[in-house]
């Protein structure tokens, strides 16, 4: 039983299911009132297993970096309870297993999406977070695939909606990993991480999470203004976002970095949730 456990928590079971409400959200943004069950079922169980593969293999990259923080070192792989072969078999079966799914009950298109957030994940990305302070901007283009592969599962086409959803994850994803760098920050640099915090400071992190907390509200607003979502959605998103905007502003004054950090991170998941659920009910709202 302890057995089996490791191998759910190697695909990362929280990363799974967030990206699993992004590319529900997607596909329903762009299904509207029409929507086509059984497809929505087929992108789901794909996604899934395609994500799970990916973190299954980040585990096994990662391993001896995951030895040196606190948070990881209890990991499966790193305590040895799950070999380097099989874990790389495991990850193997359920990216191979994804791919057939939606290859077979979606679209070619929609596996095109994903192969690209799979390879930027595990190979990009694993490459860059121990050779470049721009590990972080890599990480969240491949966790902004999901929405737009959701997306493009329902619509059949990449357009502008699927880039503003893009940009929207993108853009989200950074104040909210920068926040995690300056609470977890011991952590990274016993890692040897290059990461923006360890290697430029705690205060260029909250230049960036400022930066990009505006690029983030002016793609919340695109959105609206293309045509693709509604006043409801613009009115609570944007709201949410002006008051996330407003969180970023004080950490330049905060008396204590990591408190101020975990709430901008902590407020970071209530827009998440509440943009998700806008995207998945903006065809029944004004």
């Amino acid at each position: 039983m302890e057995t089996l456990k490791s191998y759910y928590n190697l695909t990362k079971p929280g990363i799974v299911y967030g990206n699993l409400m992004y590319a529900a959200a997607g596909f329903l943004l762009a299904a509207g009132r029409h929507i086509d069950l059984p497809r929505l079922i087929a992108v789901l169980a794909g996604t899934t297993l395609v994500i799970a593969g990916a973190c299954a293999y980040n585990n096994v990259l990662d391993r001896n970096i995951d030895s040196r923080m606190k948070r990881t070192k209890k990991r499966a792989m790193v305590t040895r309870v799950i070999s380097t072969r099989s874990a790389l078999i495991y990850a193997t079966v359920l990216a191979a297993a994804g791919f057939a799914v939606l290859a077979v009950f979606v679209s070619w298109l929609v596996v095109a999406v994903e192969a690209v957030g799979i390879i930027v994940y595990v190979l990009v990305y694993g490459w860059a977070k121990r050779n470049t302070v721009h590990s972080t901007v890599i990480g969240s283009v491949s966790g902004s695939v999901p929405p737009v592969a959701g997306y493009c599962a329902a619509a059949g086409q990449l357009d502008a909606g699927a880039l503003w959803l893009f940009l929207i994850l993108t853009f989200w994803q950074m104040p909210h990993f920068y926040a995690i760098g300056i609470y977890r920050l011991k952590d990274y640099k016993a890692a040897g991480l290059p990461i923006l915090t360890v290697s430029r400071g705690v205060l260029a992190a909250k230049k960036q999470i400022l930066i990009y907390m505006w690029a983030f509200l002016i793609s919340v607003i695109m959105l609206w203004l293309t045509g693709y979502a509604g006043y409801s959605y613009l009115i609570i998103v944007g709201g949410l976002s002006l008051y996330w905007l407003r969180l970023g502003i004080k950490g330049f004054s905060a008396p204590d970095d990591d408190r101020w950090a975990k709430k901008v991170f902590g407020y970071s998941l209530i827009i998440t949730m509440v943009f998700s659920l806008m995207l998945a009910v903006n065809a029944w709202l004004p």
